[in-house]
C-alpha cells in the first residue's frame, strides 16, 4: 500500500514540473526590430520586463508574462533618433545621401553654389546618438586678380579685388574711340576673369552676315556714322530703321523677318475656318472663314470668302467676322442720328427717329436689317409740286418739283396781272407761297378824236381803272368824261366824241395876209408884212375855228416888241404889274431857275431854264436797321447818314451812306449774327451734316475727326459768341503721330536724332549711352492710336546703388540709413548694437548696371526660439505641434482633402523659425476648377448665354443695359474669369442722367437743340442749355453741363434785374 502511494505522489510532482513549466515566457518569442535582448531566457508566468531600443534609436515595450505569451501593456515601437535640421550654409546647399529624413545615421553631404569653393576640410555631417557631428563647413566667394589698364581705357567696377559675378566694365576715354575686345568681363567660377582686359580702336563696324538678306555694296570696314543698306530675299522684310555704325555697333541690327499674316480672330463669330487650327500663313496661302448667321465681313457683308496673304504682310481683306450692326445714318438727313441711333445697332434692333428740317419721316420706327436701316430712305425730301398758275409763263422752264426754300420768278401773259415779274417760295411744308394769281386787265380803249386827259396810255388797265378823257377841239362832249375797266375786263362809260357844226366869220388882220385850205376852212394861216411879226414870235402862225363861230385872234405886232411869254418847262411867267417888259419866272417845285426874272430886249424874251434841283430823297429801308437822325423830306447833295443793326445782327457793308448827285451811295444790310465753320474732309460736326456748318450765339458745336490715323488739333468744343467769332480757333485734324524729344544721353535703335515721330502701331527702343546712365522706365514703347505711347517715355538718369540700411546696421562710409553710390563704389557695413552680427559680404561694390556686387547682407540678433507654429487655412502640420522650436527647425504643412499645396515661386510646403518669428508662405488651392454661372452685375448682363459650367481659365464678357456706360478705369473690366473655382475680376456700370421738362421749368432753361419732354445723357455725355425768353443766367455754372455717373448739376436762369 506505501508503495502504490509513493508512486502516485511522484506522479502528481512530476506533472506539476512540467505544467509550471509550460507557463512560462521566453526571451526568444520578444520579436520586436531594433530593440535590445532581454537579460533572461525565460521569465515567468505574471512577471514583467522592460524592453529597450538599440544605441541610435528611441522607443519602449512593456511586456508581461501570462501564461506563457507576451501581453503588451506599453509599446512605442523603436524609431531611429531625429537629429533636426543639419544646418544651412551660406552660398551653399546640402542632400541626403539617402533616405529623406534626418535621423540616426543620415549622412548630408554640402557642396557649394557656383563661384564659391568649399573652405573646410570636411564637407559633411552625420546623424550620431549625440547629434549631427562636425561643424557646418563653410564656403567662400571666388576671387579674381586685380586688374589694371593703359590710359586710353578706363574702368569701373571691383579693381583690385574681383569676387566672383563682379563684373568689370571698360569704356574708352575718346569718344572716336570704340573697345577692341570686351566691353565688359565677369569674374567666373574658376577664378579667372572671362576676358582680358581690352584696348581702344578707331570706331568701325563689319557687315554683318545677315540670314534671308544680303548687304548692297558691302565694304570690307564701316567707319563711325556710316550707315548699312540691306535688302531681304523674297517674301522676307527688313527690319524698320536704318542700321548706323557707333561705338557700340551697328545701331539697329540688320533682320529680315519673314512676311507673315496673322489671323488674329478665329473663334468670335465665326463658324468655320479651313484650314482649322492655323493662325499664320505665308505670302500667297489663303484661308476661307464661313461667319455664323449673324455676323459677316464687315465691308463686303458677305458671308463666306477666301483671304490672302500679301506681299507686304497685310490680308487682302480684313479677315474678321464683324457682328451684323447697323452704321449712324449720318447720310441720311437724319436729325441728331448720333443720339437716335446711339444704342442698339445690331441685326434686329429698331428704334424711333427724326428727320432734318426739310424731310419727313417715311414710317415710325427704323429697324436694322442685313441691307441696313429700313425703310428706305428713312427721310424723304420734302419737295413742292411744280405750280399750276393759269395764264402764267414760269422764268427758265418748269421742273417737276421744287426743293425747301426754292424760289422760282413767273410773268403774267400780255392783258393780265400783275404785270410785273412774281416771285414765290417753297415752303417746309412743300407749299408754295407768294403766289399771285393772273387776272385779266383791259386793253386800252380806242376813242377817235379824244385824247387821255391826264397822263398817258397804257397798254392795259387793271380791272377798277378809271381813265379821264376829253374830245379834240371841235369835237362834242366839250367836258371830260371818266370810263370804267369792270370786273369783266369790260369798258364803262365810253362816249363817243362827234364833231360840232362851225360857222366861222370873214377875218381882216392888219399889217398881214391869211390863206385857208380849200379843203378845211376852220383852220387859218398868217404872216405880217416887213417890220411886223406874229404876236406869238413865230415868222407864221395859225388860229382855228371854235364853237360860237369865233376864230382865235390873229395878231401882227412890230418888230421891236415881245409878243406872247415864252414856255418854260418844268415852270411858268408872269408880267410884272409895273413893267409890261419884265416877267417874273416861277418854277415847279424840285426845280429851280438861275434868273428870278426875265426882260424883254429888242423884241425878244431873253429864255429862262428851270433845272432839276440836285437832291436825294427818303434813304433805302434796310431790314432790321434804323438811321441814328430824324427823317427828313429831303436830303442836301453830300448829306451823311448812319445806320445801325438791331441786336444779334451784324451790319454788311458801309454803315455811313452819303447823297452823291442825287442818289444814296450803297446801303448796306443787316445780316443775322452767325458763326460759320467749313470742315475738312476729315472732320464731322456731330450736331450738323455736311462741310458747312452756321449756328447763332450761344450754340456750341462738337467736332471730332473720321477716318484712321487722324487725331483732333486744339478744342472738341467752340462756342459761337455774339459778334459771331467763335470762342476759341476752329481746330484741324492731323495725321496721328507720337513724337518724342530725347535727352542727349539718350537714343532709339530705330532713328537718327534726337527727335523722333513715328505713326501709331510703331515701336522704338531706347537705350542710354554713355558712362554711369541707366534707363529709368520701359526699354520699348508702342505709339497708339490716340497718338499717346504706350507707357511714359523714361529717362536716362545716373546709375547709382542704392540701399536703406536697418537701424542696427551702419556704413563706414556714410552717416544715417540712406546710402547711394555710382558705380564702382564700395562700401563697407557693419552691426551696431550687442548681439547682432553681419550675415553676408562685409563689403559690396556698385556694379555697372545699378546693382550690388553680391547679396545685401544682413544683421541678425542672438538665436531665440518660436512657438508653436501658427494655423494654415485648409492645411496642417505632418508632426504633432511642440510648445517650442529653435531657429532653423522647419515644419512641414498638408493639405485637407481636396486641397493641394501651391508650390509656385511665393510660397513652400513648410515654415521655417527665424530669431523667433516663423517665416514663409503656405497656400492650400481647391482641386474644384469649375466655377458655376456667372454672377449678376448690376446694370449690366453677360452676352452670351450663361452656361451652367466654366472651365478655369474660362471669363465671360458683359455689357451694360442701354444708356449706361461700361467703367474700365483699372482695375475694372468688361470681363469675369474663372480661377480654381472662383469668379475674379470687378465690372461697374456709370449711369445715365436724365433731364425733364420740371426740373428745367424750376431753372428757367430750356434745351438749346431740340424740343422735347425727356432726355437721357449717357456718362460723360454734354447737354446744352439756354435760358427762356426774358431771363439771364446766374453764371453760377455754365449752360453746358456734364454728366457724371448718373449725377448732372443743372445751370439756372432768373428775370432780368432779379
Amino acid at each position: 500500500m506505501r508503495v502504490p502511494v509513493k508512486l502516485l505522489g511522484f506522479g502528481f510532482w512530476l506533472f506539476s514540473f512540467n505544467f509550471a513549466q509550460c507557463q512560462e515566457c521566453l526571451r526568444e518569442n520578444i520579436k520586436y526590430a531594433d530593440i535590445v535582448p532581454v537579460e533572461k531566457a525565460s521569465y515567468a508566468d505574471g512577471e514583467t520586463v522592460k524592453v529597450n531600443c538599440v544605441a541610435g534609436y528611441t522607443g519602449l515595450y512593456k511586456l508581461k508574462c501570462e501564461k506563457g505569451e507576451w501581453k503588451k501593456s506599453i509599446e512605442r515601437p523603436c524609431a531611429k533618433k531625429k537629429c533636426g535640421h543639419p544646418g544651412d550654409t551660406q552660398n551653399g546647399d546640402f542632400k541626403l545621401t539617402e533616405g529623406t529624413e534626418f535621423v540616426f545615421g543620415a549622412t548630408v553631404v554640402y557642396t557649394c553654389k557656383k563661384g564659391y569653393e568649399m573652405a573646410s576640410r570636411i564637407n559633411q555631417r552625420t546623424c550620431r546618438i549625440q547629434g549631427w557631428d562636425n561643424a557646418v563647413p563653410v564656403c567662400e566667394v571666388v576671387k579674381c586678380p586685380a586688374i589694371s589698364t593703359d590710359g586710353e581705357v578706363t574702368v569701373s567696377g571691383n579693381t583690385e579685388e574681383g569676387r566672383y559675378g563682379d563684373v568689370i566694365h571698360f569704356e574708352c576715354v575718346s569718344s572716336d574711340k570704340m573697345i577692341d575686345g570686351s566691353s565688359d568681363i565677369q569674374c567666373e567660377e574658376t577664378g579667372k576673369w572671362s576676358d582680358v582686359v581690352p584696348n581702344c580702336k578707331d570706331i568701325t563696324c563689319i557687315a554683318p552676315v545677315i540670314p534671308n538678306g544680303y548687304v548692297v555694296q558691302p565694304q570690307p570696314e564701316y567707319q563711325k556714322d556710316a550707315t548699312l543698306r540691306y535688302k531681304c530675299n523674297e517674301t522676307f522684310k527688313p527690319r524698320e530703321g536704318i542700321p548706323r555704325c557707333a561705338k557700340f555697333g551697328w545701331t539697329l541690327k540688320p533682320e529680315c523677318d519673314e512676311v507673315t499674316c496673322e489671323l488674329k480672330s478665329t473663334t468670335f463669330g465665326v463658324k468655320k475656318i479651313k484650314p482649322h487650327g492655323k493662325t499664320i500663313f505665308r505670302v500667297g496661302e489663303s484661308v476661307e472663314i464661313t461667319c455664323s448667321e449673324k455676323h459677316w465681313f464687315f465691308g463686303s457683308k458677305e458671308d463666306s470668302r477666301s483671304f490672302t496673304c500679301k506681299d507686304n504682310g497685310v490680308w487682302d481683306y480684313e479677315p474678321v467676322c464683324a457682328e451684323i450692326t447697323c452704321e449712324t445714318p449720318y447720310d441720311q438727313n437724319v436729325y441728331r442720328p448720333y443720339y437716335y441711333f446711339i444704342g442698339d445697332k445690331k441685326l434686329g434692333a429698331i428704334t424711333s427717329y427724326r428727320c432734318e428740317s426739310g424731310y419727313r419721316q417715311t414710317a415710325a420706327k427704323a429697324t436694322c436689317t442685313r441691307d441696313g436701316w429700313t425703310p428706305k430712305p428713312l427721310c424723304a425730301e420734302i419737295v413742292c409740286a411744280a405750280p399750276n398758275i393759269p395764264n402764267a409763263e414760269i422764268d427758265g422752264g418748269q421742273r417737276e418739283n421744287y426743293k425747301i426754300n426754292s424760289r422760282i420768278q413767273y410773268k403774267c401773259r400780255s392783258g393780265f396781272e400783275p404785270e410785273e415779274p412774281v416771285q414765290i417760295t417753297c415752303d417746309s411744308q412743300g407749299q408754295w407761297t407768294g403766289i399771285q394769281q393772273c387776272t385779266k386787265m383791259c386793253a386800252a380803249p380806242n376813242i377817235p378824236n379824244a385824247e387821255i386827259q391826264r397822263g398817258h396810255q397804257r397798254p392795259n388797265y387793271r380791272i377798277n381803272s378809271r381813265i379821264q378823257y376829253k374830245c379834240h377841239p371841235g369835237f362834242e362832249p366839250e367836258q371830260p368824261f371818266h370810263i370804267t375797266c369792270d370786273s369783266q375786263a369790260q369798258w364803262t362809260g365810253i362816249q363817243q366824241c362827234t364833231k360840232m357844226p362851225k360857222l366861222c366869220l370873214e377875218l381882216f388882220l392888219e399889217n398881214g395876209f391869211i390863206y385857208s385850205h380849200p379843203s378845211n376852212k376852220e383852220e387859218i394861216f398868217y404872216s405880217c408884212k416887213t417890220g411886223y411879226k406874229p404876236f406869238t414870235g413865230n415868222w407864221w402862225d395859225s388860229v382855228t375855228c371854235r364853237k360860237g363861230s369865233q376864230f382865235d385872234e390873229p395878231r401882227c405886232i412890230r418888230e421891236e416888241e415881245c409878243g406872247a411869254l415864252p414856255s418854260v418847262h418844268h415852270g411858268k411867267l408872269t408880267l410884272t404889274l409895273h413893267d409890261p417888259e419884265t416877267a417874273d419866272v416861277e418854277c415847279d417845285p424840285g426845280y429851280m431857275s438861275t434868273d428870278r426874272s426875265i426882260k424883254c430886249t429888242n423884241g425878244r424874251w431873253k429864255k429862262p431854264v428851270c433845272k432839276e434841283v440836285v437832291r436825294c430823297g427818303i434813304p433805302p429801308n434796310v431790314e432790321n436797321a434804323v438811321i441814328t437822325s430824324k427823317p427828313e423830306e429831303f436830303y442836301p447833295d453830300g448829306s451823311n447818314l448812319t445806320y445801325v443793326c438791331r441786336s444779334l445782327y451784324l451790319i454788311s457793308g458801309e454803315s455811313t451812306v452819303s447823297c452823291r448827285n442825287g442818289t444814296w451811295e450803297k446801303t448796306p444790310t443787316c445780316q443775322e449774327t452767325k458763326c460759320n465753320a467749313n470742315l475738312s474732309e476729315n472732320m464731322r460736326s456731330d450736331e450738323h451734316w455736311g462741310s458747312e456748318v452756321s449756328v447763332r450765339p450761344g450754340q456750341t458745336i462738337t467736332l471730332s475727326c473720321v477716318g484712321k490715323g487722324y487725331t483732333l488739333q486744339g478744342q472738341r468744343e467752340i462756342t459761337c459768341q455774339s459778334n459771331g467769332e467763335w470762342s476759341s480757333a476752329i481746330p484741324k485734324c492731323e495725321e496721328t503721330k507720337c513724337n518724342a524729344n530725347l535727352s542727349e544721353n539718350m537714343r532709339s535703335d530705330e532713328h537718327w536724332g534726337s527727335e523722333v515721330s513715328v505713326r501709331p502701331g510703331q515701336t522704338i527702343t531706347l537705350s542710354c549711352v554713355g558712362r554711369g546712365y541707366t534707363l529709368q522706365g520701359q526699354e520699348k514703347i508702342t505709339c497708339q492710336s490716340n497718338g499717346e505711347w504706350s507707357s511714359a517715355i523714361p529717362k536716362c538718369e545716373e546709375t547709382k546703388c542704392n540701399a536703406n540700411l536697418s537701424e542696427n546696421m551702419r556704413s563706414d562710409e556714410h552717416r544715417g540709413s540712406e546710402v547711394s553710390v555710382r558705380p564702382g563704389e564700395t562700401i563697407t557695413l557693419s552691426c551696431v548694437g550687442r548681439g547682432y552680427t553681419l550675415q553676408g559680404q562685409e563689403k559690396i561694390t556698385c556694379q555697372p548696371h545699378g546693382e550690388w556686387s553680391s547679396p545685401f547682407p544682413k544683421c541678425e540678433g542672438q538665436t531665440t526660439s518660436c512657438g508653436p507654429p501658427p494655423d494654415v487655412n485648409d492645411a496642417d502640420t505632418i508632426e504633432l505641434k511642440k510648445d517650442e522650436y529653435n531657429t532653423g527647425e522647419r515644419v512641414v504643412y498638408g493639405c485637407f482633402n481636396k486641397y493641394i499645396l501651391d508650390l509656385s515661386p511665393s510660397f513652400s510646403r513648410y515654415l521655417t523659425c527665424e530669431q523667433g518669428e516663423w517665416r514663409g508662405n503656405i497656400k492650400c488651392l481647391s482641386q474644384t476648377t469649375s466655377c458655376g454661372p456667372p454672377p449678376d452685375v448690376n446694370d449690366a448682363d453677360t452676352i452670351e448665354l450663361k452656361k451652367d459650367e466654366y472651365n478655369t481659365g474660362e471669363r465671360v464678357e458683359y455689357n451694360c443695359f442701354n444708356k449706361y456706360t461700361l467703367d474700365l478705369r483699372p482695375p475694372l473690366s468688361r470681363y469675369l474669369t474663372c480661377e480654381q473655382g472662383e469668379w475674379r475680376g470687378n465690372i461697374r456700370c456709370l449711369k445715365p442722367c436724365t433731364v425733364t421738362v420740371e426740373e428745367m421749368d424750376r431753372r428757367g432753361i430750356e434745351l438749346a437743340y431740340a424740343n422735347r419732354q425727356k432726355m437721357f445723357a449717357p456718362h460723360s455725355d454734354h447737354i446744352t442749355f439756354m435760358c427762356k425768353r426774358g431771363k439771364v443766367s446766374v453764371a453760377v455754372r455754365e449752360l453746358r453741363q456734364q454728366c457724371n455717373d448718373g449725377v448732372m448739376t443743372l445751370p439756372e436762369c432768373v428775370r432780368r434785374g432779379e
